[in-house]
């Protein structure tokens, strides 16, 4: 597959990504709060599965491990959102066994082929290892998220949230810088400031 395709991918994917951001930030704004609309969750599934389609046409480990953890965590905020059962049943099906189709691909011979997904000539070891723990940083805010929404019994994005997200977007901007990718590099930028907005929102609101 040609290179501006694959890259095609992962700008949409970001792009996506962002805009969830947009809207999230644009409607806090208007509320003086965070908040947590719909739409978040519903762009950021979209948006995490062409990301991983992106990751495993760049043969990039970092991005996939970040995307296979989160997907599952979308999926479930659509479910307390009340979203998830709206979709057709089928479709519904084919998201959740999305990722396995995507690993089955990643098997050579019937074996999973190591070298190609974490022995890449293109990644050095060290900055395999900065990038996954990056994605990992910025995955556990997800978890952080997904936990403290199954006490609340209702999606939210609480200060945790966003402290993870600054940090682990951080990382991830490190490692595009020397990984030359674009995609990453522009997504998180932007994300960046968002999640330092969201900070401060949330600690005025306290203080009001």
């Amino acid at each position: 597959m040609s290179d501006w395709l694959i890259y095609s991918i992962g700008f949409s994917a970001q792009l996506l990504f962002s805009s969830r951001l947009l809207i999230q930030w644009i409607q806090s704004e208007k509320m003086k709060k965070v908040v947590t609309p719909l739409l978040f969750w519903q762009l950021s599934l979209l948006a995490s599965f062409l990301l991983f389609v992106y990751g495993w046409l760049r043969d990039d480990f970092a991005i996939m491990l970040g995307q296979v953890l989160t997907y599952f965590i979308y999926i479930r905020n659509l479910q307390i959102q009340g979203f998830w059962k709206k979709l057709h049943r089928l479709f519904r099906i084919f998201l959740y066994v999305f990722p396995l189709i995507i690993v089955w691909y990643t098997y050579n011979n019937n074996q999973f082929d190591m070298d190609r997904v974490f022995r890449n000539e293109n990644i050095p070891v060290w900055l395999l290892v900065l990038g996954s723990v990056a994605q990992v940083v910025f995955t556990l805010r997800f978890i952080y998220q997904w936990l403290y929404s199954e006490k609340k019994k209702e999606s939210i994005l609480p200060m945790g949230f966003w402290v993870l997200s600054t940090t682990g977007s951080i990382l991830i901007i490190i490692y595009a810088i020397f990984r030359k990718d674009p995609v990453l590099f522009t997504g998180h930028i932007f994300g960046s400031i968002v999640y330092i907005r969201n900070i401060l929102l949330i600690k005025n609101s306290k203080h009001e």
